[in-house]
């Protein structure tokens, strides 16, 4: 009786130590779980881009629910702030488990009751969703900042350039017409021939700006459209250079037998113009020099690329601000006399990105500024 005593004894000792072993390991592994759910959930909250429904979506996977609602009490009623599943909760009244985050911010959720050993992570999650959704909402009132301000500068900008560059062709406008209209002005038609040219002058460069204005507004708002086909280099330089006065400063050198490339016609057109028209008014410090052109156009295949070149020997750019040279309103070196809004390269720049293509600047050898237009060539033109 006495070793059967001692052997319930030592049975119900050894019962007691199993089982507080076994309590221990178990809260153990669900400390683990839980500190390796907390773990993911600081992780998503600072790595991921949009953390709020990411968040949930783990909340409802870990913990098998339904629905997973971030609910907060605004203007006298409770908002979905964001949610996951089906039928997600609109009040916290209606949730399976209701987890006040603040008085004005729950977390409910529906699908079926939990534990109370899972209300410990579950007011961690919504601790962390409560984080998540300060800080989406800080960065989306950073972000608005950011686009005002970048709004703000972009008008300024624009004010200041074009206020400037409407007024000096408006101006040679207006004094020559009022010449012409001058009864007591007697004019010769040599004159009179240099005042009608002021104004046609005048008039083109006001087409030419209007023209930049409207395509940097169609760039900004994605409505450019390219119509792609296969476009010969030499046929699209030859349009180009029809429309720019000084082409007499411009030497071409593209072979008529290099391959055709994948682009739009007429926004190809429009970006050789402009960067030969940005490389005669800028590059080039005067006039030609010994009679030789001071803008040279050359195009060579590379690979299944290929690129047209417009080289000028003037000033260059500044070291590192090549990037700088293809944003809007940018007229890097110029003097305050030189026309021109400062769109003509951002708008090469948009519309040959448009095409698939890219567009770059580097140095001249020997000085100035090369501006490489780089399009697809195709394959079977």
């Amino acid at each position: 009786m006495i070793t059967l005593f001692a052997m319930v004894i030592v049975a119900v000792m050894v019962a007691l130590v199993v089982d507080r072993a076994a309590r221990r390991a178990e809260q153990a592994a669900r400390a683990r779980t839980e500190a390796a759910l907390l773990a993911s959930y600081a992780r998503t909250v600072l790595t991921s881009p949009y953390p709020l429904v990411r968040l949930l979506e783990k909340v409802r996977e870990n913990f098998g629910l339904t629905s997973v609602a971030l609910l907060e009490h605004r203007h006298g009623k409770w908002e979905r702030v964001a949610c996951v599943g089906p039928t997600p909760c609109d009040e916290p009244d209606e949730a399976d488990v209701d987890v006040p985050v603040t008085p004005e911010v729950h977390l409910a959720l529906r699908g079926k009751a939990l534990e109370a050993a899972d209300r410990r992570a579950l007011e961690a999650a919504a601790g962390q969703a409560l984080l998540a959704l300060r800080q989406q909402r800080m960065a989306a009132q950073t972000a608005d900042a950011q686009r005002r301000a970048e709004t703000t500068e972009l008008r300024t900008a624009l004010l200041s350039a074009v206020g400037h560059d409407l007024r000096t062709p408006l101006t040679s406008i207006k004094a020559a017409a009022g010449s012409l209209r001058d009864p007591e002005l007697r004019l010769s038609e040599e004159d009179t021939g240099e005042l009608l040219a002021t104004v046609e002058e005048s008039a083109d460069r006001l087409a030419g700006l209007v023209d930049n204005l409207l395509d940097s507004s169609r760039l900004a708002t994605g409505a450019v459209q390219p119509q792609l086909r296969a476009v010969a280099y030499d046929e699209v330089v030859a349009l180009a250079l029809s429309g720019i006065d000084d082409r007499r400063h411009v030497l071409v050198d593209v072979d008529e037998r290099l391959p055709l490339v994948l682009a739009d016609a007429g926004l190809l057109e429009r970006v050789v113009a402009n960067v030969i028209d940005n490389a005669l008014r800028h590059g080039r410090p005067g006039s030609s020099v010994n009679g030789e052109p001071v803008v040279e156009v050359r195009a060579s295949a590379h690979a299944s690329q290929v690129e047209l070149r417009v080289v000028d020997r003037g000033r260059g750019l500044p070291k590192g601000a090549g990037d700088a040279l293809f944003q809007p309103f940018q007229r890097l070196g110029d003097r305050d006399a030189t026309s021109g809004v400062g769109l003509g390269l951002s708008v090469a720049k948009g519309f040959t990105e448009a095409m698939g293509g890219a567009i770059t600047a580097e140095d001249t050898p020997g000085g100035g500024l090369t501006v490489v237009i780089s399009l697809p060539a195709k394959e079977d033109a």
